[in-house]
């Protein structure tokens, strides 16, 4: 109404003899009433003047409603056919009141060129009226307007039961997603789209999913970043607790049959097979199954240092101590010969310079790579998903494939050596034991490296320690208990009368 008398006070905006009325309705939000109010307004419309008597008038420019949507479509359809307009050229260069700022006009073509307050008018029950400013609509340099919205401060009335309405053509993306435009289509249509690994969105319509800290990954929804699990083979855990009792086990087995070779020190069988090299042997297995234990629980920067090159020395010491008693096996048997010149290899010292100088070039080795690039531990934050994996860096990779490697030779030369000397006599027939234990060996450290490269984490670490324990366990049984049956189960066979006499019936 307040419009309308602007609207004919201003000579500017109407011709002459020219006013502009308005008729007010009331709906009550009954469909019905509506109903009656256009065919009362579109017929036959008796206009209230301000100021004036004219009788008649059936110049309907435009119709206001504020009704709910079921009604303002019904009257959308009503008006239809009779073509009424909702805006109107006279309302060109029409200047209005703005709650913030002056008067305002629009422009030649009824754009705005002002920035506006949108209000919500609160209806009280005891009729009182509340306007609450809930956005604002501005024109930017740009010349684009912008729109703002705080859907919080909107009061809807207690009636309007409806879903609020959208004005989108596509439903909301939520959070854990961003908006994905779409070629040729409108802004406010979009596509949703998950945020993608390490990524995530907090807010609805996201342009852009986060990045979350390395240390931290997405939940499920990507909805936050949340701190990565710490994984390294414990002591608490079943797969570290089945190591440490299979450890523990061989090590006393170990214990156990070193004391039966102790106690029976002046058997035949003992002193057939070298009594020193077979200490040795028994002792380096003993710390084989021992140093595993170093490979579980958390990596510190000691536990890095030792656990590889530890392993490496005694397993290189222990694989020496087997070709040493090959070769013993071989000179033995040849030096049985008339006149051959093999007897002055027959000496102890022969042997204990094969371990020796096999161990001191592993050892050699194993410093240098202390010095050039030690193991020390670290955090793997990228391997595994969700996991931060704390394991040591073995520093050099050359380094430890190169000790892999030295071990691999001293094994393949101690099979080849065996293998070779399998059909000796029945006197001297460790070397058949010593040929299938070496096979074992060999077998289970040839898996070993792509199922080493194939894993990540502490189950890369578990790969090394079931090599290790099952290695060992390999030599000690194949080599070791066959003699411990005889030594204990069938001591009438542990005599030297019967070992002269086996060794002539093969002859």
């Amino acid at each position: 109404m307040l419009s309308s008398q602007e609207i004919n006070q201003n000579p500017r905006l109407l011709p002459n003899n020219v006013t502009l009325g308005y008729t007010v309705y009331e709906n009550t939000f009954d469909p019905r009433l509506t109903y009656d109010a256009w065919l009362d307004l579109v017929p036959s419309a008796q206009e209230t003047i301000p100021n004036y008597q004219c009788g008649r008038q059936n110049h309907l420019l435009a119709v206001v409603e504020g009704s709910e949507s079921e009604i303002s479509i019904d009257i959308s359809m009503l008006l239809s056919p009779y073509k009424v307009p909702q805006l109107h050229p006279f309302l060109r260069h029409y200047q209005f009141q703005n709650t913030s700022v002056g008067g305002k006009d629009l422009g030649e073509n009824g754009d705005l060129e002002a920035s506006l307050d949108i209000v919500n008018m609160i209806i009280f029950q005891n009729g009182s009226i509340l306007s609450v400013k809930v956005g604002r609509l501005e024109r930017q340099a740009s010349g684009e307007i912008k729109l703002t919205i705080d859907q919080d401060a909107i009061v809807w009335p207690p009636w309007y039961k409806q879903m609020l309405p959208d004005s989108r053509c596509t439903q909301s993306c939520l959070p854990g997603h961003l908006k994905v435009t779409l070629e040729g289509k409108p802004i406010c249509c979009y596509d949703c789209s998950p945020c993608g690994d390490g990524t995530i969105s907090t807010q609805h319509d996201a342009d852009r999913c986060t990045k979350c800290p390395e240390d931290q990954h997405p939940n499920l929804d990507h909805t936050q970043c949340i701190p990565k699990d710490i994984t390294f083979l414990s002591f608490e855990e079943t797969l570290g607790v089945i190591f440490i009792v299979l450890a523990l086990f061989l090590s006393i087995v170990t214990l156990l049959i070193l004391g039966i070779f102790i106690k029976y020190i002046d058997t035949p069988i003992v002193k057939a097979n070298n009594r020193d090299l077979t200490y040795i042997l028994l002792i380096s297995l003993l710390l084989s199954f021992l140093s595993s234990l170093l490979f579980i629980g958390q990596p510190r920067r000691v536990t890095c240092l030792l656990r590889q090159t530890a392993f490496s020395t005694i397993f290189t010491v222990a694989v020496s101590s087997v070709l040493a008693k090959t070769i013993t096996v071989v000179v033995a048997f040849m030096a049985t010969k008339p006149g051959n010149r093999m007897r002055k290899w027959l000496g102890k010292s022969v042997a204990k310079s094969i371990v020796i100088s096999c161990s001191t070039v592993q050892t050699g080795l194993c410093l240098t790579w202390l010095g050039i690039s030690p193991p020390f531990p670290e955090f793997d934050l990228h391997s595994r998903h969700g996991q931060i994996i704390w394991q040591c860096n073995e520093g050099s990779v050359a380094m430890f494939y190169g000790a892999l490697g030295y071990m691999g030779f001293l094994a393949a030369v101690s099979f080849m050596v065996a293998f070779l000397a399998r059909k000796l006599p029945g006197a001297f027939n460790e070397a058949k034991l010593i040929t299938f234990s070496m096979l074992v060996f060999c077998s289970i450290w040839m898996s070993f490296v792509p199922t080493y490269l194939s894993t990540k984490g502490k189950y890369m670490v578990a790969v090394q320690i079931f090599s290790i324990l099952a290695s060992s366990a390999g030599l000690l049984g194949c080599i070791f208990i066959p003699k411990c049956y005889i030594i204990v189960v069938r001591p009438g066979l542990n005599i030297r009368d019967h070992l002269i006499m086996k060794s002539q019936s093969i002859k």
